[in-house]
């Protein structure tokens, strides 16, 4: 790395806002029962995935690690030059909402839209209004086959459909990002209660 790469991939990862700055793809933990798999996670790690601009789904229990697991893929893609946005989905709807009122929305969704790599946390905590799954239609519509998103989940990517409430929406929605998608399921019990043990 020159001197300059590494200042633009600080700045990248400043931007990236990442939740778990520290996690990184050396550091993930294969314990059996996670249910990882050593050569996808491989594979994964070269961010070929998003220059074919593919999505990451990532679903299981609260606290067997899927914030992390997708900070760390985050920090990767920012090692390798990519724009990167890590956010929680309540908090998105939230500054979407206030952008909706003071007329920045269609600013925020064109920055959205640029970004090679959104990350969506706690996907399906709370039930979402008509007018957040609009929104979120519209930025998902904004990536297909142009930029990659990581979505974490503790429900599991088949009970999206239901989650969402709204057929035609949930459709369009899901279409978007479930196709063109490498999914992993965490497996085992929370890690937070093992740090604590």
């Amino acid at each position: 790395f020159t001197h300059r790469d590494t200042k633009r991939v600080d700045r990248l990862l400043k931007q990236a806002k990442l939740k778990v700055a520290g996690a990184c793809v050396e550091d993930i933990d294969y314990r059996a029962g996670r249910g990882l798999d050593k050569r996808a996670m491989a594979s994964l790690s070269t961010c070929d995935w998003i220059r074919h601009r593919h999505s990451v789904l990532i679903t299981g229990a609260t606290g067997c690690g899927k914030t992390w697991l997708a900070c760390a893929f985050g920090q990767q893609a920012c090692r390798q030059g990519f724009s990167v946005l890590y956010v929680r989905v309540p908090r998105l709807f939230e500054e979407l909402r206030i952008a909706h009122g003071d007329g920045s929305f269609t600013r925020k969704l064109a920055a959205l839209a640029r970004t090679d790599v959104l990350l969506l946390d706690d996907w399906g905590v709370n039930p979402l209004t008509q007018p957040e799954r609009s929104d979120l239609l519209e930025i998902l519509d904004d990536r297909v086959a142009t930029r990659s998103t990581i979505i974490t989940s503790q429900l599991p990517v088949e009970h999206w459909h239901e989650y969402l409430a709204d057929p035609t929406l949930a459709d369009a929605i899901l279409d978007r990002i479930v196709h063109q998608s490498h999914k992993l399921k965490l497996k085992g019990e929370s890690l937070r209660k093992k740090e604590t043990a």
